[in-house]
């Protein structure tokens, strides 16, 4: 997934309850400033948990 504009940055996503780094994916930092919160399948936990936005 390549960035699409020069407000789009990659942003990785970890998961909350065991802290593992799984997804990454494309934010505009001018629209949405705070860290995103998706809810995503955790290989690692083997279930849906809360993916949090990291530094």
């Amino acid at each position: 997934m390549g960035i699409k504009g020069k407000n789009d940055r990659m942003v990785v996503l970890a998961c909350e309850d065991c802290k593992e780094r799984n997804y990454t994916t494309v934010k505009n930092k001018k629209n949405t400033k705070d860290r995103m919160e998706l809810s995503k399948y955790c290989p690692t936990c083997k279930h849906h948990t809360t993916h949090k936005e990291t530094k």
